[in-house]
């Protein structure tokens, strides 16, 4: 029978973080400040574990590499997407992320294009977003004279906003903001700035990549185009954030369900889905599965047909076909 997984969390300690992600989601959260939610990983530095069927108890990687037919018969030898719950209590270091090509030779690791759905953004809330410089000359001197307002660009956000982040974009989720990120999977972070913090665990200054940053860094800036469009389907909406070709990567959709949803996998390989708002079910093959906020979970490519009942809202990836 053909069925979803169910992903078990993985939770990141941040010196940004916060307790959001246990009073929003209701997950138990170990003890600090918990910055991320692994929701949906391959990566090795947190694995999801599957938590039903046949596979439960296995990691996702490893169902990947050894079932290939139920992932499309992939390409790619690693699980290609993550997707994370971000909170944000305190701003995020600003930062830059490699293509592919500079962070397979450098960090032996995916390059990392990304994008956030804005779960709850406080007012006045903004992101660190693009930057001024016109050559890479100007970046590096703007950078060696700390000119950090004059450099770095500010996008405000508000709760329900999409924004994308191609690799090579100077950016930073800031105070107050808590994000649904779906990212290629990768764990390279490049730190430009980082309103010189102390770290009160280690009592040291965390680790800046300032040679990296310039030289991954886009320049000039320009802003990324997006391809929304949003259809209705009887009392129920399906947006569609971005998609090939405007993302290389991956495609980002949001599905609000007022009563009752039938959905195709169509020509994608396989699609991974979480809850952000409301509760319902998730009806495969005749089996229910009740969801609520916080659950997440993948459809393998042997699920063609799902139907969604309920109150609830959901954003959904899925990998572009060349991977």
């Amino acid at each position: 029978m053909s069925e979803p997984f169910f992903l078990k969390p993985v939770f990141h300690e941040k010196i940004w973080g916060g307790r959001k992600l246990a009073t929003d989601f209701g997950y138990d959260l170990p003890d600090g400040k918990i910055g991320e939610c692994w929701a949906i990983s391959g990566h090795p530095h947190g694995p999801s574990f599957i938590e039903n069927g046949q596979f439960a108890g296995q990691k996702l990687a490893d169902v990947y590499v050894q079932h290939p037919d139920l992932f499309g018969k992939p390409t790619s030898k690693v699980f290609p997407l993550l997707t994370k719950i971000l909170d944000a209590e305190a701003s995020l270091s600003v930062q830059v992320h490699p293509d592919d090509e500079y962070a397979l030779k450098h960090e032996h690791d995916l390059g990392k294009t990304e994008c956030w759905y804005i779960i709850n953004a406080e007012p006045g809330a903004y992101l660190t977003y693009g930057h001024t410089a016109k050559t890479r000359e100007q970046l590096k001197e703007m950078i060696d004279n700390h000119e950090w307002d004059k450099l770095l660009g500010k996008l405000p956000v508000k709760t329900g906003d999409f924004v994308y982040v191609p690799s090579g974009t100077i950016h930073a989720l800031n105070k107050g903001i808590e994000a649904l990120e779906t990212q290629q999977s990768s764990d390279t972070t490049y730190r430009l700035y980082d309103y010189d913090r102390v770290d009160k665990k280690t009592g040291k200054k965390r680790d800046l990549h300032i040679k990296q940053s310039i030289d991954v860094t886009t320049v000039p800036f320009k802003m990324p185009e997006l391809n929304t469009s949003v259809k209705h389907i009887g009392n129920n909406t399906v947006t569609t954030f971005i998609e090939p070709p405007k993302s290389k990567f991956f495609s980002v959709y949001k599905w609000d369900v007022n009563d009752e949803l039938t959905l195709q996998r169509g020509d994608r390989a396989y699609m991974l889905a979480s809850v952000i708002t409301g509760e319902g079910t998730l009806t495969i093959d005749g089996k229910d599965y009740p969801l609520h906020r916080g659950v997440h979970f993948l459809m393998p490519h042997d699920v063609d047909e799902w139907t969604l009942k309920g109150k609830i809202m959901l954003i959904a990836s899925t990998p572009h076909s060349r991977i």
